[in-house]
C-alpha cells in the first residue's frame, strides 16, 4: 500500500471548495508518457495553478503502474524544483470501469478515483460508486461518480448516444454513494470529432458550429444540489489551428470540432470545479512532431521533434488555464 501523501499528492476536497468558492474550474490534463507530464508541470507552475494529473486505464496499461507512481512524486519534486514550494497536484485515473481497478490504483497512490457506472443500469451504478467510495475513503482518496452519457470515443471509452444528466437523479445519486464530485452529461464529448456534421450548423466560411452546451440541464443540477463539485468531461477545444497544422503536413482530421472555449469560460464560473481536456494536447503534440518530420526529414533524434511536441503542449495548457478555466494563481506556488 503506497500513500499518497508519501508521494506528496493532495486528495481534490479543498481543492474543489476552493474553486467553487472562487467562480474558477482546475485543469484535468491526461497524460500518457514524460513530455507530457513535463508541459503540464512547467505551465502549472508557471501560471500557479493547482493541477489534476489524470490517467485512463489504457495510459496505465501503456506507461506501467510502478512507473507512473514514480512519475507522480517525480512531478511534485519537478515542481518544487521549478520553484513552487506548495504544489497542488492531484494524480487521478480517469474513468475507472471496475471497482478492481479502483481499488489497485488507490492501493499505489492514487489521491483521486473515478468510478464510471454510468453504462450500468442506475441501481448497479449506485452500488459500484458506493463500494468504490467505502474502499476509496478508508485512506482518504476521493471520489468522482458519473451520471449521463457522453458521446465519442476516447481511449476504450465509448458511446454512440448521449444521454444528458436528469438532475431528478443528482441528490439521491450523491446521498446514496458518497461520492465527492459529480461528472454530468450537458452535451460535451469525447474524442476530436465530438459532433457529426448533421448535428452542427455552418457558418458563412462553412465552418462546422457544433450545437451549444445544455446549460439548463447543469442549472437543473446545481439547483439540487447547491456547492457541490461537478465535472465536465470531453471538454477538449479542437484548436482548428492544430487541427489545420495537422492536415497540411499528411493528417486528416476531417470535420474534428470541439467545445467552444466561451461555453467552457461560462462553465467554470458554475460549480462546474474541474474540466477534463486530453484531445486538445493529443492534437498539440501531433501537429508539432508531424510539422518536424515533414519540414526536417533527415531528423531522427526523438528529441528534436518530442522537445518541440512538449513545447506546443505547454503553450496549451498556459492557454487553457490563463484564459479558459480562470484557475491562474490559485495553486499556491510562492513562485
Amino acid at each position: 500500500m503506497v500513500s499518497y501523501k508519501d508521494l506528496g499528492l493532495v486528495n481534490t476536497r479543498e481543492m474543489f471548495a476552493k474553486a467553487i468558492k472562487g467562480g474558477y474550474a482546475i485543469p484535468a490534463f491526461n497524460f500518457n508518457n514524460m513530455e507530457q507530464l513535463q508541459a503540464i508541470i512547467q505551465a502549472a507552475v508557471e501560471t500557479n495553478s493547482p493541477v489534476i494529473l489524470q490517467v485512463s486505464k489504457g495510459a496505465r496499461q501503456y506507461a506501467n503502474q510502478t512507473l507512473l507512481r514514480y512519475m507522480a512524486e517525480g512531478a511534485v519534486e519537478y515542481a518544487k524544483e521549478l520553484g513552487c514550494k506548495n504544489p497542488q497536484i492531484v494524480l487521478h485515473l480517469d474513468h475507472g470501469d471496475s471497482f478492481e481497478l479502483c481499488k489497485s490504483c488507490i492501493d499505489m497512490g492514487f489521491s483521486s478515483v473515478m468510478i464510471d457506472g454510468s453504462h450500468l443500469p442506475y441501481d448497479e451504478n449506485v452500488a459500484l460508486t458506493k463500494k468504490v467510495v467505502e474502499y476509496a475513503h478508508q485512506f482518504d482518496v476521493t471520489v468522482e461518480g458519473e451520471l449521463g452519457v457522453l458521446a465519442g470515443v476516447e481511449d476504450e471509452v465509448s458511446a454512440e448516444h448521449h444521454t444528458y444528466t436528469k438532475p431528478e437523479e443528482v441528490v439521491d445519486f450523491v446521498t446514496k454513494t458518497g461520492c465527492d464530485s459529480l461528472a454530468i452529461s450537458i452535451g460535451t464529448s469525447h474524442g476530436a470529432n465530438k459532433f457529426k456534421p448533421e448535428q452542427c450548423t455552418r457558418n458563412a466560411d462553412g465552418i462546422l458550429v457544433p450545437p451549444p452546451l445544455r446549460f439548463d440541464v447543469l442549472e437543473g443540477v446545481e439547483k439540487e444540489l447547491p456547492g457541490f463539485p461537478i465535472v465536465l468531461h470531453g471538454a477538449s477545444s479542437v484548436p482548428q489551428e492544430e487541427v489545420a497544422t495537422i492536415n497540411k503536413y499528411g493528417g486528416a482530421l476531417k470535420d474534428a470540432i470541439g467545445i467552444p472555449e466561451e461555453q467552457l469560460r461560462k462553465a467554470a464560473k458554475s460549480a462546474v470545479c474541474k474540466i477534463n481536456i486530453d484531445s486538445d494536447s493529443r492534437l498539440a503534440m501531433t501537429a508539432a512532431v508531424r510539422e518536424v518530420f515533414a519540414t526536417k526529414p533527415a531528423e531522427f533524434d526523438p528529441r528534436k521533434y518530442l522537445g518541440p511536441a512538449r513545447d506546443n503542449m505547454k503553450k496549451l495548457y498556459k492557454h487553457k488555464i490563463e484564459d479558459v478555466l480562470g484557475s491562474a494563481g490559485k495553486g499556491g506556488c510562492c513562485c
